[in-house]
């Protein structure tokens, strides 16, 4: 193959930016949705007058990088530059808080989805709105900064996301993806746009401080997923590559967050399916076939790329008090002469617990590293508790752990239940998951529903992004993004699935019934440790 025949097959490759809380990932596909080059650069927010942010200047430094890794990936494995891809898409950290004004400066640092410090407009406006509005949502932080009385707010002519203020720069379009637009402001499932209702909501409702703009005129234009965002500009292309080897005038797809992203990733956009994410935090998205009765504080609401209501359950722990326990086990080993890898300790614990007793023997524990929300504690304090009757063995203390990391998520998923949510398959996706089959059957309890572990789960959030960008490349107009996923993309990888087991169902159910009572002795620990 000529350079030349090179360099038009990489016109019809798609390029991926993520930037997670701890990542910035730059992936490159082909047309089979294979990645052929990465990049990563690796970054962490920081705590600046009592504010968790990032520097605009680590963003750009940040996919820089990426870039630049992904690209030299490139030029070594195929020996040509990179000059020209089929299509671009950037997601990033959901929600937060990014103001600029007319002159497009930056009003204030930018304030991450981490920041509690918007309780009062949470309530306010999840009363006003009869929609449950959590804190880090970008119009919490507006209407709190409204109440705070701060002196920039009347400065905005743009407010947007992390996604959509990288999408702006390259593109110069003030547009988002419906996904990540649904976690600023609440979306009209049937417009696929902001809803109509609750801006003018909220627009009588700041009336009185007379400000010079109306929040639909802060707010990106929503988009869907397949729609042509705009084109990457010679400054844009300047910015991603200031090598000025990359050519501009490609085409950008619509921005996404990084849960939209995590559902295409995981296959996960139809109605009736979902994901689970699982890490330090966790987090369930069900895609819902019609809206909830009532408002649930327990339940957020967002949507897939497409615009279709996705429910969400959130937990703020989930695996640190297991990776904790294992970092424990390997100290005694140590300690003893013994030598055993991470991996192989977890491994091996993780298939002893499959000889537990289903209810983990009665034991207890609350992997409460911070305060959780669903379950109403406001700080972290991790904890075992057992009775004297309770079988104290290994395989329980491990099973005890798994089930605990999915405890607060059982309580959200309860609720869906009540609602008569049908959940017909679940993607797990995390490294809980690695062992097959332990952690992936006590998700399958606690969702009662099939779980499906795929080989593609672990590409991520960039991957997704670089799907969504090939989506906007389809040859079929009409082709629905989960079509598109189903009978394209995930054709060949259907992944391991485990159903539902009516031993760990009913032990599940078992151990749930003393997590929520025990929830007093959590609350007694915050009480009196301090």
């Amino acid at each position: 193959m000529t350079n030349e025949q090179k360099k038009i097959c990489f016109e019809k490759t798609s390029l991926g930016i993520e930037l997670g809380s701890t990542r910035i990932k730059a992936v490159l596909i082909d047309e089979t949705y294979q990645t052929i080059a990465s990049g990563s650069f690796e970054w962490e927010n920081q705590l600046v007058d009592g504010v968790w942010t990032y520097s605009l200047e680590a963003v750009w430094q940040g996919i820089q990088a990426s870039y630049r890794e992904m690209a030299a990936q490139v030029q070594e494995k195929y020996q040509v530059p990179l000059e020209k891809v089929g299509a671009i898409g950037f997601s990033a950290m959901m929600h937060g808080y990014l103001a600029f004004d007319a002159q497009e400066e930056l009003l204030v640092p930018f304030r991450t989805w981490r920041n509690a410090m918007t309780e009062t407009a949470e309530k306010e406006l999840t009363a006003l709105f009869s929609y449950n509005i959590p804190q880090r949502w970008s119009i919490a932080h507006l209407y709190q900064a409204i109440l705070n009385k701060e002196e920039h707010v009347e400065k905005i002519t743009f407010l947007t996301t992390l996604a959509g203020y990288v999408h702006w720069q390259l593109t110069g379009e003030k547009v988002l993806g419906v996904g990540d637009a649904s976690g600023m402001f609440p979306i009209d499932s049937h417009t696929k746009t902001y809803a109509a209702e609750k801006v003018a909501q909220f627009e009588q409702q700041i009336q009185s401080y007379q400000y010079p703009w109306r929040v639909v005129d802060l707010l990106p234009k929503v988009a869907l997923a397949g729609e042509n965002a705009g084109y990457l500009t010679q400054e844009g292309a300047k910015l991603l590559d200031p090598s000025g080897t990359l050519q501009a005038g490609i085409p950008l797809c619509p921005p996404e967050g990084d849960a939209g992203t995590g559902m295409v990733a995981t296959n996960s956009v139809a109605k009736e399916t979902g994901n689970v994410s699982a890490g330090t935090s966790a987090f369930a998205m069900i895609v819902l076939e019609e809206e909830l009765s009532q408002v649930y504080p327990e339940i957020d609401l967002v949507t897939t790329p497409a615009g279709d209501l996705v429910a969400m359950v959130h937990t703020n722990n989930c695996t640190s008090e297991i990776n904790s326990w294992m970092r424990l086990f390997k100290e005694v080993l140590e300690v003893t002469g013994s030598s055993v890898t991470t991996e192989q300790l977890f491994a091996q614990l993780f298939n002893h617990s499959l000889t537990a007793d289903p209810d983990a023997g009665g034991l207890l524990s609350y992997g409460y590293h911070s305060g959780e929300n669903i379950t109403k504690i406001s700080e972290g304090r991790p904890l075992f508790v057992r009775t004297p009757e309770s079988k104290f063995g290994l395989a329980n203390f491990i099973r005890m752990h798994i089930f605990s990391a999915f405890g607060a998520m059982k309580i959200g998923m309860d609720i869906l239940a009540k609602e008569e949510v049908h959940v017909k398959k679940i993607v797990g996706h995390g490294g809980i998951f690695k062992t097959p089959q332990v952690a992936q059957k006590v998700l399958a309890a606690v969702m009662n529903a099939p779980v499906t572990v795929m080989e593609t789960a672990g590409e991520g959030g960039a991957w997704g992004i670089a799907l969504l960008a090939s989506y906007c490349l389809r040859e079929e107009p009409t082709l629905s993004l989960a079509d598109f996923l189903d009978k394209q993309v995930f054709v060949s990888d259907t992944g391991v699935t485990v159903d539902v087991d009516p031993k760990d169902l009913t032990g599940f159910n078992q151990f749930m019934t003393n997590y929520q009572a025990g929830l007093a002795i959590e609350q007694t620990a915050i009480d009196v440790l301090k």
